[in-house]
């Protein structure tokens, strides 16, 4: 692999940046200091010093994307644009894809990965992995249709979801609602089976993983260890 792709797959920083470090000797291999970004380097064997700390490679990669409004959840599309198009040309390495969907005007946390082990793992059904929302709707929600939401709804074809939790904030037309499964469209047809609307919605957390609150919409970031670790990969 060339040294500039091996700092990009790692997050150390874009090609452009790998060429004026290298030169400026920030970088070493196994002790030495490479003549140019593209010489090759082995993953596996050789040790890589990144602006004075030691680069860890891993095989896959994970990344935290805030998604904003008008974003299909896709790897491609002829109409659309895909929150693909949202990373920069050197991360988005072939093979990456949104691990789950988010509606194309629903906001928040998207985790992209090319590991399809673990988003087979975080999306089959039987794991139930629930996902929080905040949320906001056209009329205050009654208790009654809070009840009824975390009690399961009909959502048409004969599908009863299945139980949630909400939390209302003051005036009950804001709150957060968690999910564990992930039907087309779910918790819009959820409200909409309680003669209600949603009007905003962002998903907050996936699993064990939380919105990073210092990103944009649009932003992205790798995931830290301790993340990757949470989300139990087995």
């Amino acid at each position: 692999m060339r040294l500039d792709k091996f700092l990009v797959a790692t997050g150390c920083c874009s090609r452009t940046e790998a060429k004026k470090i290298v030169r400026a000797g920030g970088v070493s291999i196994n002790g030495r200091a490479p003549k140019s970004s593209d010489e090759k380097v082995d993953p596996e064997r050789d040790e890589v010093i990144f602006c004075g700390k030691k680069v860890i490679y891993r095989e896959f990669t994970y990344i935290m994307l805030n998604k904003p409004e008008g974003y299909v959840s896709a790897t491609e599309d002829n109409r659309e644009r895909t929150v693909l198009d949202l990373l920069p040309d050197e991360v988005n390495k072939t093979g990456l894809f949104p691990c789950g969907r988010l509606d194309k005007n629903t906001l928040g946390l998207m985790l992209i990965t090319d590991d399809g082990d673990l988003a087979h793992q975080l999306l089959s059904p039987k794991n139930h992995v629930s996902k929080v929302y905040g949320f906001r709707c056209r009329e205050p929600l009654s208790d009654n249709d809070a009840e009824r939401l975390c009690a399961g709804v009909d959502i048409g074809e004969d599908y009863i979801t299945k139980p949630a939790k909400i939390a209302l904030d003051d005036g009950r037309l804001s709150g957060k609602i968690t999910i564990d499964e992930g039907k087309y469209h779910q918790i819009k047809r959820m409200f909409e089976a309680v003669d209600n609307k949603i009007t905003y919605l962002e998903r907050l957390e996936f699993g064990a993983l939380k919105l990073d609150g210092s990103l944009e919409r649009g932003q992205w970031r790798y995931l830290t260890d301790g993340e990757i670790a949470s989300l139990g990969k087995k």
